[in-house]
């Protein structure tokens, strides 16, 4: 692909299409499950409420990972009204069309990534 055709109008239109989706259903899961906790359930066994409890931290979790998802998600939809969306922060090339489609909110390309991951590797040992 050449540089004039990546990222065009209608590839924009479509990560912009897929990350609100992403943001929405993200929105949806953590308003489901607020309601989920307001639930106020009375278990006479205790297992069952051991059981409850241990579904409701792992649930948890996972909305605490989809809140950090959401901030990369605004964060990305931020690039791309600005033109940047699709390049690497580092070395501003492009980060490539597979690589967006498998994780639309990467903001380094391949090779900055594993540069990076490397270098934390390094120091954290």
């Amino acid at each position: 692909m050449s540089d004039k055709d990546y990222m065009n109008a209608k590839q924009l239109g479509f990560f912009k299409a897929l990350l609100t989706r992403m943001k929405d259903d993200i929105l949806i899961n953590a308003r489901e499950t607020g309601e989920h906790l307001k639930e106020n359930e009375t278990f006479a066994d205790p297992n069952d409420r051991a059981t409850v409890e241990e579904e409701n931290m792992l649930e948890q979790r996972v909305r605490d990972r989809e809140r950090k998802l959401l901030k990369k998600i605004d964060q990305s939809l931020a690039r791309l009204e600005d033109g940047e969306y699709g390049y690497c922060l580092e070395t501003g090339e492009p980060i490539g069309l597979p690589r967006l489609l498998a994780r639309p909110t990467a903001e380094l390309s391949i090779e900055a990534q594993e540069k990076h991951e490397r270098l934390e590797k390094l120091f954290a040992d």
